[in-house]
């Protein structure tokens, strides 16, 4: 697959969905206007969060922090150099 998270802005609108059998990008949800990503670890404990974050950094080798929605599925996600 393409580097999806290539041409990703600083920040972008993410929607997750935890407890999927593995962690994967799903594409751009144009109606949520957000990128989509299953997320393998449970939403506990930040697990799903960390897990999110470890993706992101692997598929755009880019460091990233969640700005807002640590507790919900909609997130707003920074890059950071």
């Amino acid at each position: 697959m393409k580097n999806p998270i290539v041409a990703f802005p600083k920040k972008i609108a993410v929607i997750v969905k935890p407890n999927a059998k593995k962690t994967a990008y799903l594409g751009f949800d144009k109606d949520e206007n957000s990128y989509a990503f299953n997320l393998a670890a449970p939403a506990e404990n930040d697990k799903a969060n960390i897990e999110l974050l470890k993706f992101i950094k692997k598929i755009s080798k880019k460091n990233a922090k969640i700005l807002f929605g640590l507790k919900n599925k909609r997130k707003i996600i920074q890059f950071v150099d």
